[in-house]
């Protein structure tokens, strides 16, 4: 369970994602990714969000955390954070932006992961760190 934070969750978040929002009013976010063609989505009706894919690494980083997850292919509670929060079992760490998203770093998989600009639904500005804990659904 301890690569669980990497999603996105960890964080988070994905590809081909629109404009900025206002940033959340909740400390903790709770998304359910699930597997579809092949790779991790999610929805956020809350978002506009739909089926919104996680890639460029954050795919392995969650194939990790979740790998003790039974049936976790099928949905699977991820919480994120920017602050610490009990319970939390990971730290992505951002590392750079680029023209489109920001480059994360999990200490525990020694990996980077790729969030899409849909980092900005939920945060106005790309967070130091993420907070993560994946568990059953």
């Amino acid at each position: 369970m301890k690569g669980m934070a990497l999603g996105l969750l960890v964080v988070l978040l994905c590809a081909g994602c629109g404009q900025r929002q206002s940033a959340t009013s909740n400390a903790i976010v709770l998304i359910v990714p699930y597997r579809y063609a092949n790779t991790w989505v999610f929805d956020d009706d809350r978002r506009g969000l739909v089926r919104e894919a996680f890639v460029a690494g954050t795919p392995e980083l969650i194939d990790k955390m979740v790998a003790n997850i039974p049936d976790a292919d099928k949905g699977f509670r991820l919480y994120f954070s920017a602050t610490p929060f009990p319970g939390a079992t990971h730290k992505l760490t951002w590392r750079r932006g680029d023209n489109a998203g920001n480059w994360y770093y999990s200490e525990d998989f020694k990996a980077e992961c790729w969030l899409c600009p849909g980092l900005f639904k939920y945060y106005r500005t790309a967070p130091k760190e993420l907070h993560v804990k994946a568990e059953k659904k």
